[in-house]
Order: C-alpha cells, then sequence, then structure tokens
C-alpha cells in the first residue's frame, strides 16, 4: 500500500530576526519585501489596506512576511507621508514643579480627546534654553506649541513666527508674542488672599516670591499685592521679599539660603511689634522653604504667624496645623490652552484671546485668627 500522501504543510510564522539590512532590532519595509519576495511598492500597497490591487497569494505572502519579522510600520513616517503629525509641543519651565505637572496632564487630556500626541520638552527653569526647545519640537514637525516657559528671551516669539506654528501661551506672557493667552487670575487671587488674612484680623504682611526678573506672573502678584493693600486703606503694613533667598544656582547652599529666610521672618515678627504677622507666599517652592524655615525657628503657623501659599499640594493640608492656599485651577488651564490650539489647528481664525480662571481659597490652620485678636 503506497504511503499517504503529505497536504502541502503551512508556512508557520516565525520569531521576529534581526533585520539585515538596518543592523538593528527594527526590520524594515525592505526586509519584508525581501522576506515576501516582492517588491517595497507591493508591501506598501498591502500596509495601505490595498489588498484589491494585490492577487491573493501575494498579499498571503507579505502578511506572513509582516508576521515573521514582527514588523510595525513607523507612526511618524506615515504621518510625515500625509503631511500631518498631529504632534502638539508642550514646553514647561520645571517639570518638577506640581503646577507643571498638573498643568501637562490637563493638556494631555485634551490632546487625547481630539485625536492628538502631546511632546514634552523640560526646561529645567533654564531660559538660554528656550530657543533649543523650539528647534528640537520642530524638528518632530509638531504641528502647534503650548508654552509654559520663563518668558525672558526674546527670540522665542520670533522664532515661533518663523515656523508659523500656532501658539498658545500659559500663564506666562512672552514680550511681543501674539498668541492665546490662559491663566489664573493673578490679580483677584490676591486680593483672595489678602482679603482672607485681613478678616483673621493680621496686620503686618510680608510677600514672599523667586525673583521676579521678568516672569509675568511674578511681577503680576507682587503688583496686586502692593496695589491690594494701598487700595484696602487699613493701615496694613506690607514689605515684599525676594532676591537671593531663593537662588538654585550651582553651588548654592539650601540650608544657608533657609537660615537667612529664617532670620527675615524673625525680622518681619519683629518689625510688627506685637501687632499679629502674616506671610503670603508666590507658589509651593517658596510655600516650602518658607516652611523649613519657620521649623529652623521653632514656630508654627497660625500661632507665631500666618501663612497662605499660593498653589494647592497634597501635602499642604498635613504640614503643622495645615497650610491654607489658593489653588490654581491647573488642570483646567492645561485642558483649556489645548483646546485653544486645537481650534486653530482646524481653521479657527479670531484675533489672540486671553482667558483669565478664578482661583480658589482652601483655608486651613495656617492663617487661623489668632488668640485675643479682635
Amino acid at each position: 500500500m503506497p504511503p499517504a500522501r503529505k497536504s502541502p504543510s503551512r508556512r508557520v510564522p516565525a520569531a521576529p530576526v534581526r533585520s539585515a539590512a538596518s543592523g538593528t532590532g527594527r526590520a524594515t519595509i525592505a526586509d519584508v519585501a525581501r522576506e515576501a519576495g516582492v517588491s517595497k511598492a507591493t508591501v506598501s500597497r498591502f500596509l495601505n489596506h490595498r489588498e484589491t490591487l494585490l492577487t491573493p497569494d501575494i498579499a498571503a505572502r507579505v502578511e506572513v512576511a509582516v508576521a515573521a519579522l514582527g514588523y510595525t510600520p513607523s507612526p511618524m513616517a506615515q504621518a510625515l507621508k500625509r503631511g500631518r503629525t498631529r504632534l502638539i509641543g508642550l514646553v514647561v519651565a520645571d517639570v518638577t514643579n506640581p503646577y507643571s505637572v498638573a498643568v501637562l496632564r490637563g493638556a494631555e487630556q485634551a490632546c487625547q480627546e481630539a485625536g492628538y500626541l502631546l511632546m514634552l520638552f523640560n526646561l529645567g527653569n533654564e531660559s538660554g534654553r528656550e530657543r533649543e526647545a523650539m528647534a528640537a519640537l520642530a524638528s518632530y514637525q509638531v504641528e502647534g506649541l503650548i508654552l509654559n516657559t520663563l518668558g525672558r528671551e526674546a527670540g522665542t516669539a520670533a522664532e515661533a513666527a518663523r515656523q508659523g506654528l500656532p501658539v498658545v501661551l500659559v500663564d506666562r506672557r512672552h514680550s511681543g508674542m501674539q498668541a492665546d493667552f490662559v491663566s489664573l487670575d493673578n490679580a483677584n487671587a490676591v486680593q483672595l488672599a489678602l482679603s482672607h488674612l485681613a478678616d483673621q484680623g493680621y496686620r503686618e504682611l510680608l510677600y514672599v516670591t523667586e525673583p521676579v526678573r521678568g516672569v509675568s506672573s511674578r511681577g503680576e502678584r507682587e503688583a496686586a499685592f502692593r496695589e491690594g493693600l494701598r487700595a484696602s486703606q487699613q493701615g496694613v503694613g506690607a514689605e515684599a521679599l525676594q532676591g537671593g533667598l531663593f537662588e538654585s544656582e550651582e553651588g548654592a547652599d539650601p540650608a544657608l539660603q533657609t537660615r537667612h529666610l529664617a532670620d527675615a521672618l524673625r525680622a518681619h515678627r519683629e518689625r510688627a511689634g506685637g501687632r499679629p504677622a502674616a506671610v503670603l507666599s508666590s507658589n509651593s517652592v517658596v510655600t516650602l522653604r518658607l516652611c523649613a524655615a519657620l521649623q529652623v525657628l521653632g514656630w508654627q503657623w497660625g500661632r507665631e504667624l500666618g501663612l497662605v501659599g499660593f498653589d494647592e499640594t497634597e501635602w499642604a493640608p498635613f504640614v503643622g496645623p495645615g497650610i491654607s492656599t489658593i489653588a490654581q485651577p491647573t488642570h483646567d488651564l492645561g485642558r483649556l490652552a489645548a483646546s485653544c490650539l486645537v481650534e486653530r489647528l482646524r481653521g479657527l481664525v479670531l484675533p489672540p484671546r486671553q482667558i483669565l480662571l478664578p482661583g480658589t481659597l482652601r483655608v486651613r490652620g495656617s492663617s487661623r485668627r489668632l488668640q485675643g485678636v479682635p
């Protein structure tokens, strides 16, 4: 009896192999064409779902080759062929700042909902890198930019204009740049904090900020602090403290800076001469430094000094009696910035818009009414 005839064996996709052409672990379209015994144009037709232009046999060979090599098309290459990358660049001053992280999350959510991907560039608080950030993101052919930078480098505006990219600014303005702007309403937020401290009986106030140095949001808050006290006409003493206490230059001694800040707080309380004294902090970075200085003094917020700080953080409720804050709508700021940019990318033509969102006062023990104060 003759042996049973074997049915033709079906080719089983092999494990992914190293690309001989590129010398890397990623297979190329040329590798797929070689494996299937067809041209690169044929593979391209298959990948672009135009199997009707191929015979079933050729389509099957390409499919097997793709599986055998573990080939995946480059999303960037496909986007460039279509003339769209659907990439949006986000430049932040300091990604370690909780504010930047929250803005990033809001922007990322809006981008995902609109079908875009977000690319992040962190400046690390080095203003000289703004031009570098623009060039790096442009090399990836981003379609638009969201900028939360220091706003000091004049070349940033010119570079964005040269590239013809729509831009949305978050929190910090750029001189000479005509673009949509999304930010906290700094003037009203400062007034909210001042009114609360006045209601709690504090009559000697100190505003502590990082060096302004042309950063628009810092300047707006300090100006609002001075104007708010002038307009209140309640006889409140005030001082704005900035300068070398918050330098982050190489070689700076954090412990020495903390002691200097502790000396400033002690002087502020002595200057009050028995009147209730409080501090308004410009952001969470400053608030953390103030807490370290207060620990050096052995004081407690809401007892020796009152405190309200800009920026709600995860740790604010757990420091001392809890830190009162002006919470910024950071997630909404990021989401709105991305939404404004997507509108521009879809063809919206309007004069530059300014969107200012209100802050929210979160009252805790650090700003409670002092005992014996009417």
